[in-house]
């Protein structure tokens, strides 16, 4: 016994001296410090956009000439600069001229300026997966015209963090990234005690960025602020005398990041001076572009850290939900893009030019897609609410108008390569999602009165459909079955009484009801029962605070009416006042377990709303779409997603779903979200996440943190569209309620097709299918020429909802070659192609893009 204890003595000695002899070394080397100057871009905050485009146009022009200037300087004392987002660039290269953008270029290429991948600084926990990496688009344009590179991407001031933006932007290329917060507006406590300074940010499919994000130890001017060097020697000495500083960083390469904190124009070469007149043996001082820390950094100490992957919740980011329309358009325009350029991607391949005239409007609709998101929707700055409200419509109408009209030249110029036979009126329905698929399809008709018949041109049968009043115009509504993944089916109308069949629903005064469901909805458009009759008449609602579904919380009080009953689809329409003007319509389908749920606010209001959702499931489960991630809505320490620490859970990103099951995963209800962009889970607490409740709260709009942060009374808006989708189901499968939640959101779209009689063109006159994708669970996220023409090819991204796999693209046409992107379209490397498709290899959860380029 004494030998054993004598051996474990040493060894916990040898042990010891072995930690000492790594550590020793780390503290007692000389500390080398890197000042980083940078002007922190309060956008509309604290000046406008002709303020801060003279400000950046400035800034750029002063600091390199300052890098002229210092160029005999040793390499530390020589001056550098780090813009705070693309927008600096973006300025400097639409009013300067191409020398002068080219010697900004040079500065780049040397390590002398920096730029971050995204538009500026940005709280994006509201933003869809696509607008993030189109935000960086612009980057992406710089990296392949000007041979440069952006490895680092920012969220600065706000105090949260998505879970999945690390991810995205590891995905567009970033490597590393800082965070230093404004511990301002805010509500979340602890920020001077983070439990790791630096690490990797880690995301669900493996991917990472190397993060600095300090702990806040004094004021947002030192170490964890968002300008860590407004007193560089201050933070210096802070540094070197601080033993709880050193305690938690025990590195000797040190990053203390931006100096001109909220002014709006910062120039001067203190840091050069700085650098110059304290360095000494034991204190190197750098002048810093930021990069070049991570580049010391990283080499050396990275092999030891730790990679976190955590969702923080939101702070600043909910705050567009006090514009909630304006910012509803944003997210409507991100999806409907899909299938404009999906339908634009099939006509470049016998058009080329038809992108060529759009660049301008493209390039400023993508930057557009990150300023949006910009960080100051605290709107309690120098500019005034409505000023920054009204900036904040024209980002959302330039791309609106961008899509729409991209839309629109893309659905007509389709339908004129689609050939035709017969002399009847043809119309194609389109899928722009990788995946066969059966489900309503409208397309407008001139004559109300019209007699007409519907037949499917490749079976010859005749389809169920419907004349229906939609608004002021009359639609035809057919249900169009199996129609091929981002392809075409084509049918025909035919004059004459269609063909009885069954209705697609029946309906009382005040339920609807189809093969799967039993629906009641109340005369306030409240749903108070869901009958789930494929599992035993099921009831899939409880009464929860007094909430029930779709319930925006009125007294049950309105008009009910049966709306356009057809053979394809049955509507509930509730016309009500309470608690505000609304109209909802709750529609069954034909032979779908859809239930669709459409609610139009006609009423300004000016506090925080909900639309409730209270299901009846025992130990709730709850899986949601947050930023570029699919994430558990549950604490990390109970099997979730959600850090226990230093979030907030009152307003959690709901993209396009939120899947909720029991405990036993034997039922669940998927709940699709078109338009709105967060949600409270149960009881409205900030400090702790309902997980227990099962209940989504879907925030309807409203200035979240109370009337001095955000857009006062929406702005003056009293419209807003508001759409939901439900479907029940088992255990949870992330593909299955991705899949529904997208057929939702991306409808068919329809268009007539040109001319009459006989018509050879491009594409077939019955059905076609462009692309397929051999793993069901890996699904086309985004398919669209190549933003540098069609002549470079074919850009496809997918997500994969499941685990890693191997999966192959086809295309109509043979895939010749292949390139891996970044994201934003930047080559990583050659593809694999075999017998004429992409082979590719995908992580779990993974977003990818690839490069495919065609022959004939």
């Amino acid at each position: 016994m004494m030998v054993l204890m004598l051996l474990e003595k040493v060894k916990f000695a040898v042990t010891l001296l072995l930690v000492m002899a790594v550590l020793v070394p780390v503290c007692s080397a000389q500390k080398r410090f890197y000042i980083a100057p940078d002007d922190h871009t309060d956008y509309f905050w604290i000046a406008d956009e002709a303020t801060y485009r003279t400000a950046f146009l400035n800034m750029i022009d002063y600091y390199l000439n300052k890098m002229d200037q210092t160029a005999g300087n040793p390499s530390d004392q020589q001056m550098r600069w780090s813009c705070d987002g693309s927008l600096w660039m973006w300025e400097y290269e639409k009013n300067r001229t191409p020398q002068q953008f080219e010697r900004f270029l040079s500065r780049i290429r040397d390590g002398h300026m920096s730029v971050p991948k995204n538009a500026l600084v940005l709280a994006q926990g509201g933003s869809p997966a696509e607008a993030v990496i189109r935000g960086m688009y612009y980057s992406g344009l710089m990296e392949r015209r000007h041979n440069v590179e952006f490895p680092m991407a920012i969220a600065m001031e706000n105090q949260t963090l998505p879970y999945g933006l690390p991810s995205l932007w590891a995905g567009a290329g970033a490597k590393w990234s800082w965070k230093g917060v404004c511990n301002c507006a805010t509500f979340i406590n602890g920020l001077q005690n983070r439990d790791r300074e630096i690490y990797y940010c880690g995301g669900r499919d493996g991917s990472k960025v190397l993060m600095k994000w300090n702990s806040m130890f004094t004021t947002n001017q030192s170490f964890g602020g968002y300008a860590e060097a407004f007193n560089p020697m201050a933070s210096i000495n802070f540094a070197e005398t601080n033993a709880a500083f050193q305690t938690k960083y025990p590195y000797p390469s040190i990053g203390i990041f931006g100096i001109g904190w909220d002014d709006v124009a910062y120039m001067s070469d203190e840091a050069v001076t700085i650098a110059q007149q304290n360095t000494t043996p034991n204190r190197r001082i750098i002048v810093s572009n930021q990069e070049d820390f991570f580049r010391d950094f990283e080499p050396n100490f990275g092999a030891g850290l730790e990679t976190h992957a955590a969702a923080y919740g939101n702070e600043w980011d909910a705050y567009i939900a006090s514009l909630a329309e304006v910012s509803s358009r944003v997210k409507r325009s991100v999806e409907k893009l899909r299938a404009a350029e999906a339908m634009a991607t099939l006509v470049s391949m016998n058009s080329p030019s038809f992108m060529a005239s759009r660049t301008a409007a493209r390039d400023k609709a993508m930057l557009n897609m990150g300023l949006y998101f910009e960080h100051n929707w605290t709107a309690d700055g120098g500019i005034p609410r409505n000023v920054r409200a009204a900036w904040s419509r024209t980002i959302e109408r330039e791309l609106t108008e961008y899509v729409e009209t991209l839309h629109e030249d893309a659905r007509l110029a389709l339908a004129g390569q689609i050939s035709r036979t017969g002399t009847e009126d043809r119309f194609f329905v389109f899928n722009p999602l990788s995946w066969t698929r059966t489900d309503f399809a409208d397309i407008p008709l001139k004559l109300y009165n019209r007699k007409v018949s519907v037949f499917d041109v490749t079976t010859g049968e005749e389809v169920p459909s419907q004349v229906m009043r939609s608004g002021t115009k009359t639609v035809l509504r057919v249900m169009a079955a199996n129609v091929p993944s981002l392809g075409y089916k084509v049918f025909e109308i035919r004059p004459g009484t269609a063909q009885t069949f069954t209705p697609a629903a029946t309906s009382t005064a005040s339920t609807i009801e189809n093969s799967f469901y039993r629906v009641t909805v109340a005369p306030d458009g409240a749903i108070t029962s869901l009958i789930d009759k494929a599992r035993g008449n099921r009831e899939t609602v409880r009464n929860i605070g007094g909430k029930v579904l779709n319930d925006i919380g009125g007294n049950r009080t309105g008009a009910l009416t049966v709306e356009n009953a057809g053979p394809v689809s049955v509507t509930l329409r509730a016309i009500s006042t309470s608690p505000l003007a609304h109209t909802t319509r709750v529609t069954l389908f034909r032979d779908s377990d859809r239930i669709d749920v459409v609610n139009e606010i006609t009423q300004n209001f000016s506090n925080v709303r909900h639309w409730s959702y209270s299901f009846d499931l025992a130990s709730p489960d709850l899986w949601h779409e947050e930023v570029g991630a699919v994430i558990r809505g549950k604490l990390t320490t109970n099997g979730g997603h959600y850090y226990p620490k230093h979030a907030r859970y009152d307003a959690l990103s709901m993209n396009h779903f939120a899947t909720m099951t029991n405990g036993t995963g034997s039922f669940g209800v998927t709940l699709s979200n078109w338009d709105n962009q967060f949600m409270l889970l149960g009881e409205n607490n900030r400090d702790i996440l309902d997980s227990t409740t099962p209940q989504i709260n879907v925030l309807a709009g409203g200035q979240v943190d109370g009337p001095t942060l955000g857009i006062r009374d929406q702005g003056g808006d009293s419209y807003f569209l508001q759409r939901f989708a439900l479907g029940t189901h088992g255990a949870f499968d992330q593909t299955a309620s991705m899949k529904f939640s997208l057929q939702h959101q991306n409808p068919f779209v329809t268009g007539m097709i040109e001319g009459t009689g006989t018509q050879t063109r491009p594409y077939p006159a019955s059905t076609f299918s462009f692309l397929t994708i051999s793993d069901p669970n890996v699904l086309l996220w985004a398919l669209k020429p190549a933003e540098d023409g069609i002549s470079r090819g074919i850009v496809a991204r997918v997500w994969n909802q499941g685990n890693a796999a191997a999966y192959n693209i086809a295309l109509s046409r043979p895939i010749t070659s292949a390139e891996r992107l970044t994201h934003v379209e930047t080559t990583i490397a050659p593809a694999t192609v075999a017998s004429g498709q992409l082979s590719a290899n995908i992580n779990q959860q993974q977003l990818q893009t690839h490069l495919l380029k065609t022959g004939q």
